[in-house]
């Protein structure tokens, strides 16, 4: 009978490591993919997003260069080339596909591509914080930054709770990643959580 009960005992222990080491492994994929998304975003060229305005120029063609803004659905309207999808893409792919467009109009154009203002960085913080909303960002923003432009926690903020929600590439679904603030702050804490936050990202402090 003894004997049954420590096989018992170990067998549940086992089985409680597996799930520990499965729900350490889920957190690590989640915290790994965030990062990687944020770092594609932040070191690759700069994504052009919708209500963001563009100064579009067309070297010695006045009448075909334009101040734009992203429309909603991601386009831009241009004199001859009509409508273009240019949101998600960087600079130089949109300055690569206005020339390719333009060739049947001009010969051998030269089109420059400057983003004026960028308005499509928007994040959320939402939860206990002072003033939760929607924020528009001109930089790149860590979540610690987020929680700072929100005014802070509210005494009844769990720090160590918090987690992003994060637009997956599969439409209407979303990735959590989770945050804990004392790790972030501590000495030999993992200031890796502080992950930099991507357009769209919603920062939640229960």
């Amino acid at each position: 009978m003894m004997r049954r009960r420590v096989m018992l005992w170990n067998l549940l222990g086992i089985g409680i490591s597996v799930l520990m080491l499965a729900a350490c492994n889920s957190t690590d994929v989640r915290q790994a993919s965030g990062k990687a998304a944020a770092n594609a975003y932040s070191t690759g060229d700069y994504k052009i997003g919708s209500e963001d305005v563009l100064d579009v120029i067309v070297w010695k063609s006045p009448d075909l260069s334009k101040v734009v803004s992203v429309r909603p659905d991601g386009k831009i309207s241009l004199p001859l080339i009509g409508d273009i999808v240019v949101e998600g893409l960087t600079v130089a792919q949109v300055k690569q596909d206005l020339e390719a467009r333009l060739k049947e109009f001009k010969e051998s154009p030269n089109v420059s591509v400057v983003v004026q203002q960028v308005n499509s960085y928007g994040i959320y913080v939402l939860g206990e914080v002072a003033k939760p909303g929607r924020y528009q960002m001109k930089t790149f923003t860590t979540v610690l930054q987020a929680i700072s432009t929100a005014g802070g926690f509210t005494p009844y903020a769990a720090k160590n709770r918090m987690f992003v929600l994060r637009k997956s590439s599969n439409a209407g679904t979303e990735t959590r990643i989770d945050v804990s603030y004392d790790d972030i702050i501590s000495g030999g804490g993992n200031v890796s959580q502080n992950i930099l936050l991507i357009p769209g990202d919603t920062v939640v402090v229960p």
